[in-house]
Order: structure tokens, then C-alpha cells, then sequence
């Protein structure tokens, strides 16, 4: 069964074809803030090659009204598509049909599926980047909620009471101090471009290496709350800073074991092998599933 999935991130929107969850060709372009999805027909129609997908799949990085096919909040994100049919623009452009999907549960679900934690049936992960996106699985059910808002919210967290606001109306919460997107808008941290840039910089930088420190534990703050949330057997932790894993990942690890509840099990800490195709082969299953239902 062909899927086409496409993921729409926050600098660069991901396009694949996949065959029942194995890849058969996939594609990037950066984000066309003025028109995404015009952008996103032209690049999937030139990798499908004319052919006609039995399923396709679309991640948003924001809250999703899964029923109705929306967007309905990515705060700063996408706002051009505040109140469009996404689900229905996918179907009409590609003649199948579509499933709707926040990108975090996406990429839960692919990494459970086929990726790095394959056969999890009590997961959460926390992708780092732009912002912090989570979601979580228990049962082997993934968590939505009445309104689509369960599991994906970690990173808006409080992790400093006496921090200032967050885009989303909250305190102190773990994205806005503590992803690039607060690289970018805090004045004293504006040296580093991206986190990938921190990371390289902490390697010889005092400064650098002290800011990469408190970035780690408030990480692992956010991980903790989703731990003690969801009690997981895995926590999934993803993201391009992660291709220096060495530098994040053992903080991680120290910070859960410090300061998680004494009898709460503290979960395997994984990197998947491939993040770049975590949310495409989640989208694959959950439109097949779609579609079977």
C-alpha cells in the first residue's frame, strides 16, 4: 500500500512516499510562510510522479482538530492556515484519502512502529528544536484527549515560576527557555543561531557550555513531568541537536534518575537512528489505519 505523507516542520516541510511504512523516495523544502500548502502540492506531485497514493498523511506541528482536518493553534506557526480544511486540501490535491495528525504523535507512533522503540507500548517522546514538541503512549493506545490537546503540550510546561511569558500564555515554560526558538528571541543568547550551533560552541566555548547546561536541565525537567505523567517504559527523545547525542543524552539520563518520584521506574533513554523519517513513517500508519477503519 502507497502512502504519501507529508510534514510540515517548523523551518522545512518533508515529503515522502512510502510504501506500508518503508520509504520508496522522500524529498525537503524549506517553509513557504506565504503559501505552504501550494508549495507542498508542487514538490509532492513532482515525487509521486503522476502516480495516485492510496493513502496520504499530514503532520502539523501544533494542536490539530483531527475530525474536522485543522489546524487550530501553532502559536506563531503557520498562520496562514488558521481555519483551512487541511485534511481537504489533501484529498482534493491527491485524490485520496487523508489523515490529519499533530507531528509529535506522528513521530511517536513511527518510532514505536518501526523505528528505534519498536514494540513500546508505554512510550513518550520529546522532540527538540524550534520548540519542544511531546506526545505519549500508554497501552499501546497514543493519548489525545477530548479536544486533541493530551500528551503534546510538555514543553509547555512551568520549569522557572519567576521566568517571563511564553508565546502560549504560560510562565517559565520549557520551549521558551530552552529551544531556538528562545535562542533566537532571548537578547543574551542570540550568539548562537540554532542549537546545533550551541552544541558545536560548548565544545570550546565556557559560556556556551554553561548555557548548553541549563538547556539540558530544563529538558530534563520537561522529561521528568512526561515521565511522571505517563510512566513510560521508553522515553523517545528526537531532534537534529540529538546528532550529538553524547552531549545531551547522559544529562538526561542523570536528571531523571536524580528527580523522579523515588519508586517510579525510571525508562530507557533512546535516539532514533533516523529522526528525519520518524513523523513521515508514523503519518504512514496512522492513514492506513484510517483508511482500514
Amino acid at each position: 500500500m502507497t502512502e504519501l505523507c507529508i510534514d510540515f516542520g517548523g523551518t522545512a516541510v518533508k515529503i515522502g512516499v512510502l510504501d506500508t511504512g518503508s520509504p520508496l523516495a522522500t524529498t525537503q523544502i524549506p517553509v513557504d510562510r506565504r503559501d505552504p500548502l501550494g508549495r507542498a502540492e508542487i514538490a509532492a506531485r513532482e515525487l509521486i510522479a503522476g502516480t495516485r497514493p492510496e493513502a496520504i498523511g499530514v503532520a502539523l506541528p501544533g494542536v490539530v482538530d483531527r475530525r474536522a482536518g485543522t489546524l487550530v493553534r501553532a502559536h506563531d506557526k503557520y498562520t496562514s492556515l488558521a481555519g483551512v480544511d487541511v485534511r481537504a486540501w489533501a484529498e482534493k490535491s491527491f485524490g485520496a484519502p487523508a489523515a490529519i495528525e499533530n507531528d509529535a504523535r506522528a513521530a511517536l507512533v513511527g518510532e514505536t512502529v518501526h523505528g528505534v522503540a519498536a514494540g513500546a507500548r508505554d512510550a513518550v517522546l520529546m522532540t527538540i528544536g524550534t520548540g519542544i514538541g511531546t506526545a505519549a503512549m500508554m497501552d499501546g493506545i497514543v493519548l489525545r484527549g477530548a479536544t486533541d490537546h493530551a500528551g503534546i503540550l510538555g514543553g509547555h510546561v512551568t520549569v522557572d515560576v519567576d521566568a517571563g511569558p511564553c508565546n502560549c500564555g504560560n510562565v517559565g515554560c520549557a520551549e521558551s527557555l530552552a529551544s531556538t526558538w528562545a535562542l533566537r528571541t532571548h537578547p543574551d543568547l542570540r550568539t548562537h543561531p540554532d542549537l546545533r550551533a550551541l552544541v558545536e560552541a560548548a565544545g570550546h566555548d565556557r559560556g556556551a557550555r554553561d548555557v548548553l547546561d541549563r538547556f539540558v536541565r530544563v529538558w530534563g525537567a520537561a522529561l521528568v513531568t512526561l515521565c511522571h505523567a505517563y510512566d513510560p517504559a521508553v522515553a523517545i527523545v528526537s531532534g537534529g541537536v540529538l546528532a550529538a547525542r553524547e552531549a545531551i543524552v547522559p544529562g538526561l539520563t542523570a536528571h531523571l534518575e536524580r528527580h523522579m518520584w523515588s519508586s517510579a521506574h525510571r525508562p530507557q533513554v533512546v535516539v532514533p537512528d533516523r529522526p528525519d523519517l520518524s513523523v513521515l513513517r508514523g503519518l504512514a500508519v496512522i492513514a492506513r489505519k484510517d483508511l482500514d477503519a
